[in-house]
């Protein structure tokens, strides 16, 4: 069964939106993109180089496939294997404005076609940005891993990526780091049921 790894970076009060740059988000009034960029340095780069090593298949909302879509045919030198990795395009809307190669529409019940989707042979899902289609993917817990870059800083405004919907979760944390800036890197996969008990 093929696993799917959400990929975040996101502010200490959950915001994910436009993390990249101003113009990549800027919905509902956002005035914050780019805001990861004054943290970004070696240790993240770094990190982010193991992340997009192949194998992989991308899952993609339509927003974050569009500006991927406009930007990585022409820059494969700095991800290699991304143009000819399978992406699948979450979207309502039945038309693809791109011609990206390997570009897969998914549409209708997206829970459903998400769950044949991890059940089909192949390689994980990475799941960059796409904070509506996220949503979905946490509320139904079709979530596998979360690597999550998190900032030192609060915005108090965005898109978040925990809303009200997503179902209780259990994770471990299989590794972490801390950049020099204060950027703490963690992966975690998921681990069953949530656990209380009362301290005595």
């Amino acid at each position: 069964m093929r696993k799917i790894i959400v990929i975040e970076y996101i502010t200490l009060d959950g915001v994910i939106q436009a993390a990249g740059g101003s113009k990549e988000d800027a919905a509902e009034g956002f005035k914050y993109g780019g805001w990861q960029s004054p943290y970004f340095d070696d240790i993240i780069s770094k990190e982010m180089e193991e992340q997009m090593k192949q194998p992989f298949s991308l899952l993609l909302g339509r927003k974050t496939y569009d500006i991927f879509a406009g930007y990585w045919p022409e820059h494969e030198e700095f991800w290699p294997g991304v143009n000819s990795a399978t992406k699948y395009v979450v979207s309502h809307n039945s038309l693809l404005k791109h011609d990206w190669s390997n570009s897969v529409l998914i549409t209708g019940d997206i829970a459903e076609e998400m769950k044949k989707l991890k059940e089909e042979n192949g390689p994980d899902l990475k799941v960059w940005g796409s904070a509506n289609l996220v949503q979905t993917l946490l509320k139904n817990d079709l979530v596998d891993e979360l690597w999550l870059k998190i900032f030192p800083i609060t915005l108090g405004t965005g898109k978040r990526l925990f809303v009200e919907g997503t179902i209780p979760m259990a994770f471990k944390l299989t590794s972490s780091k801390v950049s020099p800036k204060g950027v703490i890197i963690a992966n975690y996969e998921r681990a069953g049921e949530v656990k209380t008990e009362s301290i005595s």
